[in-house]
């Protein structure tokens, strides 16, 4: 596999084919939220269902070589941090579920809410089906009910990115 290929968030190379920058590439939607990335020809296309493939670009989905955040990275504090590796790791949650499992006060918790989606570090997901939290119920979908569900962009996951080489840093 070629493992120098970075891919923006969502997106993953199959194991079963290792496409390379040089292939022409499908993309396949799994269970685990990520598209996996195929090259077109690989045989275990043939045995999907077609309604799950879809046709990509390696330009599209490649990652910026270095991404680096932007000037209001000094603007966040470990709570901002804290609820951007909860929406990395449960995936699409609204915020008093947040302030439960992180325990946290609920009003805090919607506050930094509403600036990390004014920082285009989270995002509002539509009020349409959404995956249950990562862990909690495999496979499960439910209806948007009436809160405000939040999921990380691609921006909030490189200033996490960011932070968390920042604190390996000796």
């Amino acid at each position: 596999m070629n493992d120098n290929i970075r891919l923006k968030d969502k997106y993953t190379l199959a194991k079963c084919c290792q496409p390379t920058l040089d292939d022409p590439i499908t993309g396949y939607f799994s269970h685990d939220d990520f598209l996996k990335v195929h090259r077109t020809d690989c045989r275990n296309l043939q045995k999907t269902d077609p309604a799950r493939l879809v046709e990509l670009d390696w330009k599209d989905i490649i990652a910026d070589e270095s991404p680096a955040p932007d000037d209001d990275y000094k603007n966040l504090d470990e709570i901002d941090f804290a609820i951007l590796r909860h929406h990395r790791e449960y995936g699409v949650d609204y915020s008093l579920m947040v302030a439960r499992i992180l325990h946290m006060d609920k009003q805090e918790v919607f506050e930094h809410h509403r600036k990390l989606r004014e920082m285009k570090l989270l995002q509002r997901v539509d009020p349409l089906i959404i995956r249950y939290r990562k862990g909690i119920v495999d496979n499960k979908w439910i209806k948007h009910r009436n809160h405000t569900y939040y999921e990380l962009t691609d921006k909030g996951g490189v200033y996490l990115d960011f932070h968390i080489k920042e604190d390996d840093t000796p």
